[in-house]
């Protein structure tokens, strides 16, 4: 009887030693084999799935569900979003669409790109793309300028047949962007960029509350956010500068002669 005990609490001990290490070796949900690659997508602005510029993003759902991913976008670049949908072997026509909200949940119109397209009876899949204008580092209140911080992306299906709704689907988004540079700078930044949440944790960092704040979005370029008020254009405009004061010193030197004109006396 008492060996029986010892057996019973070292394999108790064993399992809860093991038990850890299994759990931490379970992926999170949404995550691919990487740890990396999201699987999955929101279905609201809240519960949007956050991605990387550059990462390539899958998920499985139905016709008439909405999908919803977030990528962070920064000052002076030009976000572009594909997404393709891979439909069900038997369906009638559909038309899908993809629409992008900045941090304010402003719906950004697109620059070029087919951002709606109809898949005709039989079409294994539809493709679609986004080019937004390129991100302002600040912009005027009226305005519906695209603005450093948080951008949403929302694919669903807009007009389809009553028998092909539910039918299950597949779909896969991505986030790039092209640097334009000083050529779309303009004075003046944002205080802050416009991620969820970026007002409770400037709230906290004023008040010097050390306390860990309810932010709701975390995800930021590589590199960070840009201040806003440094671009390429600094150096151009340099230069331009430059190339005026030695046109100019040229100039001078090329109509002041060679002194006193011939024509005048010496001692006049």
């Amino acid at each position: 009887m008492r060996i029986t005990r010892v057996l019973s609490t070292a394999l108790l001990a064993l399992g809860l030693a093991a038990g850890p290490a299994a759990a931490d070796s379970t992926p999170s949900p949404g995550a691919s084999d990487d740890g990396r690659a999201p699987t999955r997508a929101g279905t609201s602005f809240r519960t949007a799935t956050e991605i990387d510029q550059g990462q390539r993003a899958t998920a499985s759902g139905s016709t008439g569900d909405y999908l919803y991913w977030s990528f962070p976008a920064d000052a002076g670049q030009r976000p572009t979003v594909a997404a393709t949908v891979k439909l069900p072997a038997s369906h009638g026509t559909q038309t899908w669409q993809i629409d992008v909200y900045d941090g304010l949940r402003r719906r950004q119109s697109c620059q070029y790109g087919a951002a709606t397209r109809t898949a005709a009876q039989g079409t294994s899949s539809v493709e679609l793309a986004c080019v937004l204008r390129t991100v302002r580092a600040w912009s005027e209140p009226w305005a519906n300028d695209p603005l450093p911080g948080t951008y949403y992306v929302r694919l669903t299906v807009v007009d389809l047949a009553a028998g092909d709704l539910g039918q299950p689907v597949s779909a896969e988004v991505r986030a790039d962007s092209k640097h334009i540079g000083g050529a779309a700078a303009v004075d003046g930044s944002l205080a802050e960029p416009l991620v969820p949440g970026i007002a409770v944790k400037s709230a906290a960092q004023k008040d010097g509350d050390g306390a860990k704040s309810a932010v709701l979005s975390s995800i930021e370029p590589d590199d960070g956010w840009s201040s806003g008020w440094w671009s390429d254009r600094w150096v151009w405009t340099g230069i331009g500068g430059v190339l005026a004061a030695l046109a100019g010193i040229g100039g001078y030197a090329l109509t002041r002669g060679s002194g006193r004109p011939s024509r005048v006396p010496p001692n006049a």
